[in-house]
């Protein structure tokens, strides 16, 4: 920065700050709160097109900035113009800014021509230095003996940090004469010494308080560096305390005698480690027969020597023996009002399994010696089967153990390894009670649906004992070879399916249907639980977004599809990360630092002509935080997560006939389901396609059947008008998403549908879905998973389900809203599936003949 460079104004606005003082070549970032202070910023700063070139003056101010005084405090005489090369505003807690200043050149205040709303005062420029030549004699011997120093300091430090490098780099090419303000503002000075040096108008006054600064810096690193040097490493302590081996001897004794003395230590400790572990073993409370085991096991280890491996397995069983819960306890919270608000707030819906939970807290209140409950809830995944157990720990006050079942094909993950083999270990349930410390918690065996079968063993069959409220008392894992007594452990089991659980272990546990939501259900537990749990994870707050009920309504059934919530709340976080974007966008950018150099079109751009020097560094933009929520609607979800994924398709597939909607039962809830079927000429073969199983392909036969027995009654017939429906006629019957396999006897009565209306030419009506087993003779069976099938017919927005007589009973739990939604027929053979399945009824030959012979 040589003279005649820089040119201010002979009036500038003020800035008064106590935070620090700002050196002509550095920077200083500045918080500014006060009323004058702001003010100045959002006059001068934050209007018109030259905000990044406004020159301001940074005085410094006797008064603490937090102030709120109308009269105008003390300023000092001399001051700093400076540019606002970075500001950032921010509303929390209250209304600030924060400005990282420049400072170009010293001014000297004159006269204060305006105190409201900000100072204006009209100033001299000062550092119109003479200009700096080798012929100035003690001038040019202080400003060699500064750069000695200068580079002195700079090479005492890490010359592999970036930042070092450029500085050393700066101090070649900078003029000599910007150096005593730049390195003062480097390192470490009070604010009374900066004070001293911006005083110091004159050059060579300037040198003269800065060389001893430096010299005080040198000598500290010096310091510095000497006691690191002298300070010895930890490796360097163990050399100096450990005594030295030489010729097989320690500081002029034998070796063995040393020896002797380390093993007799050695044996000290250990003998005290065996009386402590004896003393806990007393303490423990054990039942008498563990008690034995211990005693025993507690002498054979005062016996044995320290070097024979079993000493550590005897040691680590005890330990673990010691450390068990065989009477510790936590007392259970036995306020059913408490217990039944905890439930409701942590869960929506779900009311027969809290009504059991309630249930179980009621009969224990009036016995406290019950036993814990065996039970597995069964559903869909991202129901909350998982979440409820943790409720049901945090409900009774108890600890809460989760054992993660998936994939475990080892029996000795339940029961433990004998201790004859080389790092045996206790099972997990044992090791589970270890870890929570006492004998009554909550155990959640997830996933028991998922065990698996191997050469090891199978797990199922281990855990008959675990789950036998009539044995678990007496449960005796391998490792510690004792009973233990399980009867007080609350357990509960979750499974997606009960079709691979082995029935033994099915008939031990109390099985609690835990179906998908519906529509209402989810839009619930979205406002309730998902939006505030995803805001949190993404740092959004209410006021940053809100989700509508017509948005959530939208993810619900246009994008996602599935009887939990788990892609729901995936989709909530999708919206949640695009928002985030823009929020953050909306907030101050934080660009390079001050002493990254401009580039040419940036130095043009945004620095004046009269102030362009590659001391001021970087501009950046300004942005207030968002005023105004982002509301999500149907048109930003479209934005965000893109065209919809499921679309209401129903009326399109069913415009043909031979086209009828089953409703089929999936580990993962319930799905609607096509099935189609075509004819041509040939020889009367029946061609099924769509991954079938044996039992669906076995109700496709009786379908067929039973259509050809009773064609004449229907006036079905083929191309050429037979009534035998195969005369010619080759039937092919596909069920698409040909890729997922399909079983099960549930499409018998929509199989018979899609067939009778290929041969009839009738359409089915568009809003209905059937399911139903059928005989031989025409009845319709029961069949299973009525509610998770009820579900996915509404979800597809169908209107008519189609169900067996017998599965009345199983209405009862569908919520009144979904029974009013829908129009359920049930149907004891398959006269009344065809009847209600076709508009207007199904033609038949005589009507009165057909309902006569039903009578």
């Amino acid at each position: 920065m040589g003279s005649g460079v820089i040119q201010i104004p002979s009036r500038l606005p003020l800035l008064l700050t106590n935070e620090g003082v700002l050196l002509p070549g550095s920077s200083l970032r500045l918080s500014v709160e006060t009323p004058r202070n702001i003010q100045l910023v959002k006059s001068r700063l934050l209007r018109g097109s030259s905000v990044r070139s406004t020159i301001i003056g940074v005085v410094p101010s006797t008064r603490d900035p937090d102030s709120e005084a109308q009269d105008l405090p003390h300023l000092h005489r001399i001051g700093t113009a400076g540019i606002a090369v970075q500001i950032v505003g921010s509303n929390w807690p209250k209304p600030h800014y924060t400005l990282l200043i420049t400072g170009l050149c010293r001014f000297n205040i004159l006269e204060v021509v305006k105190e409201k709303p900000f100072p204006v005062a009209k100033v001299e420029q000062l550092d119109r230095l003479e200009q700096y030549t080798n012929g100035i004699g003690e001038l040019n011997d202080l400003s060699q003996e500064f750069y000695k120093y200068a580079v002195q300091l700079v090479e005492m430090l890490d010359m592999s940090v970036p930042v070092v490098a450029k500085l050393r780099h700066l101090l070649d090419s900078l003029p000599k004469e910007t150096l005593p303000d730049i390195l003062a503002s480097i390192i470490r000075t009070s604010a009374n010494e900066k004070l001293q040096i911006l005083d110091a108008v004159g050059l060579e006054e300037r040198f003269k308080k800065t060389i001893p600064l430096l010299v005080r810096q040198i000598e500290g690193l010096k310091l510095l560096q000497k006691t690191r040097k002298s300070k010895p490493s930890d490796e360097k302590r163990i050399v100096a305390i450990r005594p030295i081996r030489k010729n097989n001897q320690i500081l002029g004794r034998p070796l063995h005698l040393d020896a002797l003395e380390q093993e007799d230590d050695d044996d000290g400790d250990d003998s005290d480690d065996i009386a402590i572990l004896e003393k806990k073993i007393k303490s423990a409370n054990m039942p008498e027969q563990a008690m034995k085991v211990c005693i025993k096991e507690i002498k054979r280890l005062k016996k044995m020597p320290q070097s024979m491996p079993e000493f550590a397995l005897t040691r680590n069983y005890l330990e673990l023996m010691v450390e068990l819960p065989w009477n510790k306890s936590t007392t259970d919270h036995l306020d059913l009002r408490a217990a039944r608000v905890l439930l409701d707030s942590d869960h929506y819906a779900m009311q027969k399994l809290k009504q059991r939970v309630l249930e179980y807290l009621a009969v224990r209140q009036l016995k406290n010696n019950l036993k814990g409950p065996i039970l597995c809830f069964v559903g869909p995944p991202g129901v909350g089967k998982t979440s409820v157990g943790r409720s049901i720990a945090k409900t009774l006050g108890r600890e809460f153990y989760r054992i993660a079942l998936g994939g475990v094909c080892d029996q000795s993950d339940i029961r433990g390894h004998r201790r004859t083999y080389v790092g045996s270990m206790p099972g997990r349930i044992v090791n589970g009670l270890r870890t929570v410390g006492v004998n009554n918690p909550v155990f959640l065996l997830d996933e028991i649906d998922k065990l698996g079968k191997s050469l090891q063993g199978d797990p199922a069959a281990a855990l008959l004992e675990v789950l036998d409220p009539e044995q678990n008392h007496s449960f005796t894992d391998h490792y510690l070879n004792v009973s233990f007594d399980l009867s007080q452990v609350l357990f509960i089991a979750t499974a997606n399916t009960t079709a691979t659980i082995p029935p033994a272990l099915l008939d031990r546990m109390e099985l609690i249907q835990v179906p998908g939501y519906i529509q209402e259900e989810k839009i619930e537990i979205a406002h309730r639980h998902l939006i505030p749990k995803q805001l949190e994870l993404h740092g959004l707050t209410p006021q940053q977004i809100q989700i509508q009920h017509e948005a959530t309504e939208g993810i619900i059934s246009r994008y996602t599809r599935e009887a939990g919530v788990r892609s729901l709340e995936r989709k909530i976080g999708a919206i949640c990360r695009a928002v985030a974007v823009k929020v953050a966008e909306s907030q101050h950018k934080v660009t390079k630092s001050s002493c990254t150099p401009v580039t040419e079109k940036e130095d043009k751009e945004c620095v004046p002509e009269e102030t362009k020097d590659e001391s001021i560094g970087d501009v950046t933009d300004f942005a207030l935080p968002p005023e105004m929520p982002i509301v999500i609607d149907r048109h930003a979800l479209k934005d965000i997560l893109g065209p919809p994924i499921y679309e209401m398709e129903v009326s399109q597939r069913l415009s043909q006939p031979g086209v009828a909607i089953g409703l089929a039962w999936t580990p993962l809830g319930g799905e609607i389901m096509f099935v189609e079927a075509s004819r041509m000429e040939g020889e009367g073969q029946l061609t099924l396609t769509g991954q079938l199983g044996d039992v669906m392909k076995e109700s496709a036969h009786l379908a067929i059947s039973w259509l050809r027995s009773n064609a004449k009654k229907y006036h079905l017939t083929n191309a050429a008008g037979s009534f035998d429906l195969l005369d010619n006629t080759d039937i092919h019957l596909h069920f698409p998403a040909g890729a997922v396999t399909k079983d099960g006897p549930s499409a018998g009565v929509t199989i018979v549908t899609c067939l009778a209306s290929l041969f009839s030419g009738h359409l089915v009506r568009s809003d209905v879905a059937m399911t139903g087993e059928i005989t031989l003779r025409g009845l319709v069976l029961p069949v299973g998973g009525i509610k998770d099938k009820v579900l996915a017919a509404h979800r597809a927005g169908l209107k008519r389900v189609i169900l067996p007589k017998r599965n009345e009973k199983d209405l009862d739990e569908i919520p009144a809203n979904m029974r009013e939604d829908l129009d359920f027929i049930t149907a004891f053979c398959l006269d009344d599936v065809l009847n209600a399945a076709f508009d207007g009824g199904f033609p038949a030959e005589s009507r009165h003949s057909i309902l006569n012979s039903k009578l």
